[in-house]
């Protein structure tokens, strides 16, 4: 069975960590939801993000999301992609090193990686997205532009890929971001 990582943190956004990590356990990857200083078994909590006409997104207290497995006992080479949530989670885990380590393992090795929102924050953090380009909230957009990425502005509920990334705004994309997400780590799904 081909196993995801999937980073994620306090104030992550509720269906960004949720429904991602649901989708790929559906279709039959196992996936360690993961968080720096946290083990199997402790909770995140979530926030809750929508978007209802003001400025930017609102946040509402979410769920508490129960981690499957060890930020410590992680090896990376025994993951076949990579998953970054998005919500506030990012902003501190990119201060941390073995969550820069681990993702750049990834870009370095070519394998699958998917981020969503403010997830890209991790990924311009660890400077990896020079040359490449990407979608992320509007927000970040500055980000990936001072990091040398090419930001690509589209729909909240679009997706972007690019080799093996893949990134989109926000959650109203998750049926194609899970999609291209599949395809790129070579899934096959018939129905």
């Amino acid at each position: 069975m081909k196993k995801i990582l999937f980073l994620t943190g306090d104030f992550t956004e509720d269906y960004e960590t949720m429904v991602p990590f649901q989708m790929l356990e559906m279709v039959g990857y196992e996936v360690h939801t993961v968080c720096p200083d946290k083990k199997k078994g402790d909770i995140v909590k979530t926030a809750i993000h929508d978007f209802e006409g003001d400025q930017t997104y609102t946040e509402k207290p979410g769920h508490n999301f129960a981690l499957n497995y060890s930020f410590d006992e992680v090896n990376v080479e025994d993951y076949q992609g990579l998953v970054i949530a998005g919500g506030r989670a990012p902003e501190y885990l990119r201060l941390n090193k073995r969550i820069i380590e681990i993702t750049k393992y990834f870009f370095a090795n070519n394998k699958p990686v998917a981020a969503i929102c403010h997830g890209i924050q991790i990924l311009t953090a660890a400077d990896v997205v020079k040359g490449r380009k990407l979608t992320a909230y509007p927000a970040v957009g500055p980000e990936v532009t001072l990091a040398g990425g090419e930001f690509q502005s589209i729909p909240a509920d679009g997706v972007f890929v690019d080799g093996n990334l893949v990134t989109s705004p926000a959650w109203p994309a998750h049926p194609s971001f899970i999609r291209e997400f599949l395809k790129v780590m070579g899934a096959k799904i018939e129905i």
